[in-house]
């Protein structure tokens, strides 16, 4: 059984979630914070199911029973903090939600990665366009209300986080990787259009998360199969690649993905992955 990505470990979720002090961030409009709860939680807790919290394993409710019971051996064991689901089903991944959930001690964080809907990951659900002809949309609106939209079938299936919106800045025709997934090549746009679907989604009682930080349009590379290096200077990150992410920031963005990057004006060890 793997653990996911190092990229969505909950550090970044939960400082942007209980933290206004980045750029002036509002909270998400749906946050109530429990701190009792919390604290009352977090005192009972050893040192080793604290650090299980910090992880999300990759779940799939297309696959046997075997896979079911390692999922649940990680919720009884290591007190994990969340699951990502990828593919199935609808039906069969609500169902595996409450058997997960029931076993769990701490509620368990429930996210996918669904960009263009639960349909990017589920069978028989509905599919929304890719970000690319999203940003052709004149009235964004109806991007807010796709947001909505995903945010009622989140809801359904028991989730909690949607790892969308793209904002990465499209500007680099070879990019492999984003391409399609960016709402394009005009940072203002894609701004505007990151900020429509993270206000639908949040607006309905889903956390939406801004990828991939601090911006992955420029590369040639893609980053699931190799380091690519983005060689700009820290004002051009500043004006371009960071511009949509300090707006949905300031409009209470609830979290964040670190990018799989290697960035000499940020990190000038050579090599050093932005995820370090």
């Amino acid at each position: 059984m793997k653990f996911f990505s190092g990229s969505f470990l909950f550090p970044v979720l939960i400082q942007l979630i209980i933290s206004n002090t980045v750029f002036s961030q509002k909270y998400p409009p749906f946050t109530v914070f429990q701190e009792q709860w919390v604290d009352s939680v977090m005192s009972a807790m050893t040192l080793e199911e604290k650090v299980g919290q910090l992880f999300m394993v990759e779940a799939y409710s297309n696959r046997d029973s075997t896979h079911a019971q390692e999922i649940k051996t990680l919720i009884r064991e290591y007190n994990i903090g969340g699951l990502i689901f990828f593919q199935g089903g609808p039906v069969r991944q609500a169902a595996l939600t409450n058997e997960y959930q029931a076993l769990s001690r701490i509620p368990l964080l429930i996210a996918m990665d669904a960009e263009w809907g639960v349909g990017m990951r589920l069978d028989s659900t509905i599919r929304y366009p890719y970000q690319m002809a999203l940003g052709a949309v004149q009235d964004e609106k109806l991007i807010y209300e796709m947001g909505a939209d995903i945010a009622s079938q989140f809801h359904r299936l028991g989730m909690h986080v949607n790892f969308a919106p793209v904002v990465d800045v499209n500007n680099n025709a070879k990019n492999p990787v984003i391409n399609f997934r960016s709402f394009g090549e005009i940072k203002e746009n894609v701004a505007a259009k990151g900020s429509a679907y993270m206000r639908g989604l949040q607006d309905h009682g889903i956390l939406a998360c801004g990828k991939h930080f601090p911006g992955h349009g420029d590369t040639d590379v893609d980053s699931h199969q190799d380091l690519p290096v983005i060689p700009h200077s820290f004002d051009r990150l500043n004006d371009v690649e960071l511009y949509p992410f300090k707006k949905l920031i300031r409009e209470g963005l609830g979290s964040i993905m670190v990018a799989h990057l290697n960035i000499p004006a940020l990190a000038p060890a050579p090599g050093q992955a932005s995820t370090l």
